[in-house]
């Protein structure tokens, strides 16, 4: 054979060459017959090393390369998920198996819908997308806003906190009486159903009706807050009788109006003020337009006392003016003040 010696048919390397299985100079090893690429002494007489393109004893695989992203890692093994490497066909490798991190055990990116919960950016995960069971399809715990319709408990979820389209507080449904005004649908809703309140029990509004019915009007300086003459000098009340106010015509809806002021005050008077002993002043706010006809309190103030007397009436906003639905007081001399 080339290369070899023989003798009485046994042949092997002659001596001082590769593979006459002693280590010569120029050699790193020399196993004699037990050379070979995929030995630990390859047929040249090199060590075996990772990268030199052979698949040697412990190896794996050994590409000849020192890519380490590609299927044969740096140190010779096969690249496999879970070893750190992310290799062609992965979307991502940690080098863990831990299910919560953005990297799953298979080597999948995280995402909502895969039924593991990722720490610090899911609430839950049930693996499905459904956003109207008990985890939404973004993986958060449903609440009333978050745009899905939890079934068996929310009505409507619009994913909003306005309260004047069809879905309001609460995730339920608009209605008539809930208080609430839906927009091009409802004229006005003071939650409750009761007609004769301003708003009817179909939320339409009732104020409009009232401000257009005839009414009395208040227009004398005298009953202006402004005017005050001392005691006994002008004496009158808002009852039938000798001391009654000339601009006084019984139990009706009144309006000031010019020197009489425009509205009750909402805040006591001085007494003698506004033409009588004990002035009458409006104990509570004025209404909105939206509020309907509203029960309030007139109160009547005289020798220290804000509310001596009162009276209960009846007020609602005309959106320029306010009407006053008076009854006759019950002393003299007791009398309804405007003011500016």
């Amino acid at each position: 054979m080339d290369g070899l010696v023989c003798d009485a048919g046994v042949c092997a390397a002659p001596s001082g060459t590769c593979g006459d299985g002693v280590v010569d100079d120029g050699e790193e090893c020399d196993d004699g017959d037990n050379n070979g690429d995929t030995m630990a002494c390859k047929s040249d007489c090199t060590d075996q090393v990772c990268g030199d393109g052979f698949v040697g004893p412990r190896e794996g695989c050994d590409d000849g390369n020192k890519v380490d992203d590609d299927a044969c890692s740096n140190d010779c093994t096969p690249a496999s998920c879970g070893d750190g490497v992310v290799q062609d066909g992965e979307a991502c490798d940690d080098g863990n198996d831990v299910e919560t991190d953005a990297c799953l055990s298979n080597c999948a990116a995280a995402s909502c819908g895969d039924t593991y919960i990722q720490e610090g950016v899911e609430e839950c995960d049930d693996g499905n997308m459904d956003g109207t069971d008990e985890c939404t399809a973004d993986c958060l715990l449903p609440v009333c806003g978050d745009g899905y319709v939890q079934a068996g408990v929310e009505e409507c979820d619009d994913g909003n906190a306005e309260n004047t389209d069809a879905c309001v507080e609460g995730c339920v449904a608009s209605a008539c009486g809930d208080g609430f005004v839906e927009a091009g649908v409802e004229e006005c809703d003071d939650g409750n159903n009761v007609d004769g309140d301003g708003c009817s029990g179909a939320c339409k509004s009732e104020v409009a009706a009232q401000c257009g019915m005839p009414y009395q009007t208040f227009s004398l300086n005298n009953r202006n807050t402004s005017f005050n003459d001392g005691n006994g000098n002008f004496e009158c009340c808002d009852r039938a009788g000798g001391s009654k106010c000339s601009d006084w015509s019984g139990n009706n809806w009144y309006r000031f109006t010019g020197a009489a002021g425009t509205k009750m005050p909402e805040s006591a008077p001085n007494y003698y003020d506004c033409g009588t002993d004990a002035p009458g002043w409006l104990n509570g706010t004025h209404p909105t337009p939206g509020d309907g006809v509203v029960s309030r309190q007139v109160c009547f103030h005289w020798s220290g006392n804000q509310c001596n007397w009162n009276s209960q009436i009846q007020v609602v906003n005309c959106g320029d003016f306010y009407l006053y639905n008076l009854v006759e007081t019950s002393a003299c001399a007791l009398r309804y003040c405007g003011t500016n």
